[in-house]
């Protein structure tokens, strides 16, 4: 749309040329009417994204609630991946969690896979795997499909395994809510 030159340039500059391409040895110059009309882009690809630990594989939705955020007072949807740096308020349903060293989560939670190496506080139901790192610290109802705690991580609170008839930790449930409505 714009000529670079013609728009931009002082009236006393000479337009600027483009940087040749190198030469073969034995080859001679191009004159500026040897020179094609049009030439290729040059596409540069970027080297693909590393795969996120955990069983990521790169796709689907990803909130990252960075360091010195405060997300208070919501309820998570559709969120594929949740990276807490900062601290959060809320609840969610989700399948991957990762709480860094200074990362904080409150609320509810219900995760495939839940990494942790900063604190959570509430009540957790992790369908597959719980990792507590060395800086990591858990504390509440905690129900879990299978569990690793480094050395030094901590984990307090109602502690108990998921049943694998009852996936998603509904056993605590009063019967009453368990039922499906009668139909009428």
């Amino acid at each position: 749309m714009f000529a670079r030159d013609g728009l931009f340039a002082k009236k006393d500059e000479a337009p600027r040329k483009e940087p040749t391409k190198a030469q073969a040895p034995g080859q001679p110059a191009l004159t500026q009417s040897q020179k094609p009309a049009v030439e290729a882009p040059r596409v540069e690809t970027p080297p693909p994204p590393v795969a996120a630990r955990g069983g990521s594989d790169g796709k689907g939705s990803k909130l990252i609630v960075g360091p010195d955020i405060k997300l208070k007072g919501v309820e998570i949807t559709d969120c594929d991946t949740l990276v807490v740096e900062g601290r959060v308020e809320a609840s969610m349903d989700s399948r991957v969690i990762q709480i860094s060293e200074q990362g904080v989560f409150c609320g509810n939670a219900g995760i495939d896979i839940a990494e942790i190496r900063g604190r959570f506080e509430g009540e957790l139901t992790v369908r597959k795997q719980l990792v507590i790192h060395a800086s990591g610290r858990v504390t509440g109802k905690i129900r879990y499909g299978r569990l690793t705690v480094e050395d030094g991580g901590e984990i307090s609170g109602d502690i108990g395994t998921l049943d694998v008839a009852d996936p998603f930790g509904q056993r605590d449930k009063p019967a009453a809510a368990l039922k499906p409505p009668a139909l009428v």
